[in-house]
């Protein structure tokens, strides 16, 4: 996945505009954008699209509401029979958080007739302060844990925050430590890690810096808010053909001296690291030498 559009799960009209977009995945959104007074419709809705929808290859998400906010449960009991990819888990505490909504996707998988671990888990693992501390705790959580990603919305509202960009539309400190926290943590529960919104959407200029900034330190996708994102995310983390054809070369350069722990290719010395991350492009590319 590059690109995960969020959708509002009450809306039908915006659902079938998501579905038209270019977007790898949907998040459909029973939290922030539902109401609380059409948290129920909204459950309605999603179920219903999710049983209608076309598995064409793209992946469809449900952000439910945080597991302490006694909606969890409901949440799960109306979309698990439509069967969604993954779960979007927003206000995760840590691996405690993921291994508890395991257990709750395990017992309503097994009502729906779905096969055990059918289902994934995406964990929002930094908008709430406590949750900065917990970002090592992901490793073993569960089998189901399929990435990891991050907020700055909400942290900067419980951090109290006036703002969480500078006037360049830059992350501030505490949001840019978030950021790097939930890399580390995705990266040690060998799982992708997936970049935040750009709220901005209409500056696409400022979205393109931010994917290529945040393709550049090891995200592998962003999530965007609006269609209008799509297209830019899509492209800034789509391998180029001048980026896969140097990784071919390093993997080539490789097999050609498999005892080698360096080789050089063009007057540049290139280790057992620059191999890894070789491979680990052309996997996103779905290229082999």
């Amino acid at each position: 996945m590059r690109s995960l559009l969020f959708v509002p799960g009450d809306s039908d009209k915006k659902l079938d505009k998501g579905l038209a977009s270019d977007a790898d995945a949907l998040i459909i959104d029973l939290e922030d954008s539902v109401s609380a007074d059409r948290k129920a419709a909204a459950r309605d809705t999603a179920r219903s699209f999710l049983q209608a929808a076309r598995r064409d290859g793209r992946k469809f998400l449900v952000r439910v509401n945080a597991l302490d906010t006694g909606l969890t449960d409901d949440d799960l009991d109306a979309v698990v029979p439509g069967r969604p990819d993954a779960i979007m888990l927003p206000k995760s505490a840590g691996g405690v958080s993921v291994t508890h909504l395991h257990a709750k996707l395990s017992a309503r998988e097994a009502i729906a007739g779905l096969p055990d671990g059918a289902i994934g888990i995406v964990a929002l693992a930094t908008e709430t302060a406590a949750s900065l501390f917990t970002t090592g705790t992901y490793p073993g959580s569960s089998p189901r844990l399929a990435a990891l990603t991050w907020g700055a919305e909400d942290l900067s509202a419980e951090l109290g925050a006036e703002t969480n960009r500078d006037d360049n539309g830059r992350f501030l400190d505490p949001y840019r430590l978030a950021r790097t926290l939930c890399l580390a943590g995705a990266a040690a529960a060998g799982v992708p890690a997936i970049d935040t919104v750009y709220v901005d959407f209409r500056n696409d200029a400022g979205l393109r810096r931010e994917c290529e900034d945040a393709r550049r330190d090891g995200f592998t996708a962003k999530m965007a808010i609006h269609p209008g994102q799509v297209a830019i995310i899509n492209e800034v983390f789509t391998p180029t053909p001048e980026a896969i054809a140097h990784a071919q070369s390093i993997v080539a350069a490789f097999e050609a001296q498999p005892d080698a722990g360096v080789v050089g290719i063009g007057g540049k010395m290139y280790d057992r690291p620059h191999l890894l991350r070789a491979k680990v492009l052309l996997a996103k590319a779905g290229k082999t030498r």
